[in-house]
């Protein structure tokens, strides 16, 4: 062998020695940092905080299908969404019902919670996120806002105006199986939900929605209200200026006394449905607030 290739050889050993040299430098502990990662700048997979888990509580004569335009929208963006359904058994019950399932339901564990309710699913979650430290925000659309010892029938006639304002022309009652004496279901007259319920609806939606509805009892409307959530927890509420079952005035006077950051809407009772983008963007905003 001439001395030139062995030189040639001696030169090409200790290149690959350098460079092996320099690679494991780089990728050890406390090594050099890459090139790519300017200062400043959260290395990749850096951990960052997961997003809250959105809860809806629907309202009466509804389900939870009265979401679905929320639910799409948020599930596009990356969100967790559960929309349990409403007992609609009476104030304590359905609060106790959503309680339970924010606080013993294991998906929901660490996890931080923004609580949205409709209409009568607004004090439902008034009373039902009482003590749930993962609850960061509430937000209520065309809901009611109680505070303690209110009732609905009582927020519901407190300004005059609503077109369910007399249950016994608006409302049909159904005993149900294991009702209290003289307790009953009560549906909303099918005539009655187009102009009055799910206005700015399509008459074939409305229609639908007559035909679905799943009553509440009467004995809600009677039922006091507990401390309410809002007193230690942020609150949004979306106000429709055309809704006909809880006077506009009166959302407005609720939702000014829990603090709550304010959204007017051109839209009736079920904006939810008629104007999901608008009641996704409110959600969103609390979401930001939840850090």
């Amino acid at each position: 062998m001439s001395l030139s290739r062995a030189a040639r050889r001696i030169s090409l050993a200790a290149l690959l020695t350098v460079v092996l040299a320099a690679t494991l430098l780089a990728i050890a502990p406390g090594g050099a940092t890459p090139a790519r990662a300017s200062a400043g700048t959260a290395p990749a997979g850096a951990s960052h905080p997961a997003k809250p888990v959105i809860v809806l509580e629907h309202g009466a004569w509804a389900d939870a299908s009265s979401w679905n335009g929320v639910i799409s929208r948020l599930q596009r963006d990356g969100f967790t969404v559960y929309a349990p359904p409403n007992p609609l058994r009476g104030l304590p019950q359905d609060s106790a019902y959503l309680h339970q399932f924010l606080t013993q339901n294991a998906a929901l564990k660490g996890k931080r919670v923004v609580l949205v309710g409709h209409s009568y699913g607004g004090a439902v979650i008034t009373n039902a996120a009482v003590g749930v430290p993962a609850v960061r925000a509430l937000v209520y659309v065309d809901a009611f806002i109680p505070a303690q010892g209110d009732t609905i029938g009582h927020l519901a006639a407190a300004v005059p105006g609503s077109c369910l304002g007399n249950p016994a022309q608006d409302f049909n009652p159904v005993p149900y199986p294991g009702a209290p004496s003289g307790d009953v279901d009560l549906y909303i007259k099918p005539n009655l939900v187009p102009g009055c319920f799910a206005t700015g609806l399509p008459a074939s939606q409305a229609a639908v929605i007559a035909a679905t509805q799943r009553p509440l009892t009467a004995s809600a409307f009677a039922e006091p209200s507990g401390p309410p959530a809002w007193k230690t927890i942020p609150s949004w509420a979306v106000i429709g200026t055309a809704d006909r079952v809880i006077p506009p005035a009166e959302l407005t006077f609720m939702a000014k006394r829990a603090g709550a950051r304010i959204t007017d809407i051109h839209a009736g009772h079920l904006s939810l449905i008629s104007e999901p983008s608008v009641v996704t963007r409110v959600i969103l905003r609390a979401v930001q607030a939840t850090g």
